[in-house]
């Protein structure tokens, strides 16, 4: 869960490994560091915190113009975040430097067979023990430094994306990847190499994603790509679509912000081109050769992590109402290693904002061993999700910058809601009137989501008003319970308040003795077919003298005489609220987080992309 950059060209390499580290601080943040090959020789530089700490640093030094240069930005796994475990790691000889992300599993088998031999570690990390077992292998095999990484991949068990500068070649870096991402985007005579495509779309359009158990050299200006066995590979070069102006704030204080008021957009993007009420058509170009499948599938089971997750859970709402399949949402992390009872008549939906997952990746490969459908639902182009799955719809949310999804959310519940009512036409459970009329209110929903945000200046007076709380806990039934979930992450995630989501009918069973009149209780209580119900719960919390911040339906006459703030909503189709509904809890959170002086987009101890297990 680390970003990595790299660059070999004409220009000088330290100002754009920089800017690339700041702009993938968003995957990792305990600490950064550079490699350059300088005059002087192989140069490494590192520094806990931020990279601007890191640039602090490097003003020390008087001369650090290269033209070639690896930077790495770290969450840190192996080894407590400091100047020492900061990438890059030298070999021993200190000929090598090297950048990795992802995380060795055999590393202490590595480690304890170096050690016999002589060498010394300074760090704690798994990632010093690659690059000495790499330099090991060098010595011990009289070979080339990509012959002696590739001999090492053999050897090592576990995740990597890694890039390698070599003191005896200025003009040669070598990378690879298993399991992490890594872009190499092709220039006129330069290369950048990229945990994603954000520190590279200011340079160049165009892209190689490397796969799995793939080895790119780039030298003499050439870029050569081999597979682990040392079978060469023809590089195919995407091109981006990526938009310098996406991955920039925009005039707003935070990424999470800005991502938060562009939801009436990332929401129509997804629909763009797909659904069309007017004339009744719904395209989802992803399913159309597993249209079929889909539809005779005995069974959905959808998996994935955290937001995603949440995301997931509305689905199951979705497509047992309009499709009348039974569907199961499985946490990606669990799913692969409980033996699930997987066949050919499933179909699995993984979902992932960053397509990186590592879970839900490695679900994704059980799934497939067993025969299973595997439909994805990602945002990243050309990740590795999209790459391994059967089939899948991208979308198109544009870059989320800010750690704590918002936009990804609302984004995965639209493709999903469109994939539950294609498939209930299909299957004959949703009539054709009911069908039209689903299509045309799920077209109003961005302009629904628009009103919803001009609530911005009511939910910061209930935000000033308890954001010294130390508990929450948020409430809902049927399609609101996975919003009350998801609210109640967003707090946690960006305040560090404590928060939880529970179905509305479950307080009673437990978290009912936590409420006092220092509780702040979110009910998602919107007119739906368990309205009276969630009424009765907000009675119960009220006489237990629980502080009751409703999200209600425009004109809601009931609640708003039994809450302390209410939140009104535009009205929908039941199906389709919580797309409106996690607005203001989303806008709550980032708030509460700001009030209480949070780093709001790069929140402790989290990282956008989870890139390990």
């Amino acid at each position: 869960m680390c970003g990595i950059v790299a660059y070999v060209g004409q220009q000088e390499a330290l100002p754009i490994i920089i800017k690339g580290l700041k702009r993938l601080e968003y995957r990792g943040y305990d600490s950064a560091g550079v490699a350059l090959l300088t005059k002087d020789g192989l140069g490494v530089y590192k520094k806990k915190g931020k990279v601007s700490e890191l640039e602090n640093h490097l003003v020390e030094f008087a001369d650090l113009s290269s033209k070639i240069g690896i930077g790495h930005t770290r969450w840190a796994t192996h080894g407590e975040p400091n100047d020492v475990n900061a990438h890059p790691h030298y070999s021993a000889s200190e000929k090598f430097a090297m950048i990795h992300n992802g995380i060795i599993e055999n590393y202490d088998v590595l480690k304890k067979d170096l050690l016999n031999k002589g060498y010394v570690f300074h760090s704690e990390t798994d990632s010093e023990v690659f690059i000495k077992f790499i330099e090991d292998i060098f010595v011990n095999n009289h070979c080339s430094l990509e012959e002696a990484v590739r001999l090492a991949l053999h050897k090592i068990v576990g995740a990597y994306a890694i890039v390698i500068v070599n003191k005896e070649e200025p003009d040669t870096l070598i990378a690879a990847r298993k399991g992490s991402p890594l872009v190499i985007g092709v220039g006129q005579d330069e290369y950048f190499l990229a945990s994603d495509a954000t520190p590279i779309i200011e340079y160049t359009n165009q892209v190689v994603y490397l796969d799995d158990y793939e080895i790119a050299v780039i030298r003499d200006n050439q870029l050569q790509i081999k597979t682990i066995e040392n079978v060469e590979t023809n590089p195919y070069i995407n091109q981006l679509e990526l938009e310098l102006e996406a991955i920039e704030k925009g005039g707003y204080d935070h990424f999470m912000l800005k991502e938060i008021n562009e939801q009436p957009r990332s929401i129509a993007d997804c629909m763009r081109g797909r659904l069309d009420a007017k004339n009744g058509r719904l395209v989802l170009g992803g399913l159309r050769d597993y249209m079929n499948k889909f539809q005779n599938a005995k069974r959905i089971i959808i998996t994935a992590c955290g937001t995603s997750w949440h995301a997931g859970l509305v689905a199951e709402y979705l497509f047992e109402e309009f499709a009348r399949i039974p569907v199961e949402v499985e946490y990606a992390s669990e799913f692969r290693y409980r033996n699930p009872v997987v066949g050919p008549e499933d179909f699995i939906i993984a979902i992932s904002q960053s397509g990186e997952t590592a879970d839900t990746l490695a679900a994704i490969e059980l799934a497939k061993s067993k025969g299973a459908t595997i439909f994805g639902v990602c945002n990243v182009v050309g990740s590795s999700i999209a790459r391994a799955t059967h089939a899948g719809s991208y979308t198109h949310a544009g870059p989320e910058i800010g750690v704590a999804s918002t936009k990804a959310f609302t984004a995965q519940i639209s493709v999903l809601t469109m994939m539950a009512l294609k498939l209930g036409y299909q299957r004959g459970t949703l009539s054709e009137s009911r069908y039209m009329q689903l299509l045309s209110e799920l077209e109003t929903i961005p302009s629904k989501v628009e009103r919803a945000l001009k609530l911005n200046d009511k939910i910061q007076v209930i935000a000033e008003k308890y954001k010294d709380s130390r508990n929450f806990l948020y409430l809902g039934r049927g399609y609101n319970f996975p919003v009350a979930l998801e609210g109640a992450l967003k707090l946690k995630e960006i305040s560090y308040i404590h928060a939880e989501g529970y179905p509305a009918a479950e307080m009673k069973h437990g978290p009912i003795a936590l409420i006092d009149e220092e509780m702040p209780v979110v009910f998602i209580a919107t007119k739906d077919s368990s309205y009276e119900k969630v009424v009765s719960n907000i009675q119960e919390v009220k006489a237990r003298k629980g502080k009751i911040i409703a999200v209600v339906t425009e004109g809601d006459d009931t609640v708003k005489h039994m809450a302390d703030y209410i939140i009104e909503i535009p009205d929908t189709e039941e199906a389709f609220v919580p797309l409106i509904s996690v607005i203001p809890l989303q806008q709550l959170s980032y708030h509460i987080a700001v009030m209480r002086g949070c780093n709001v987009d790069q929140p402790r101890n989290l990282a956008k992309s989870v890139t390990v297990e």
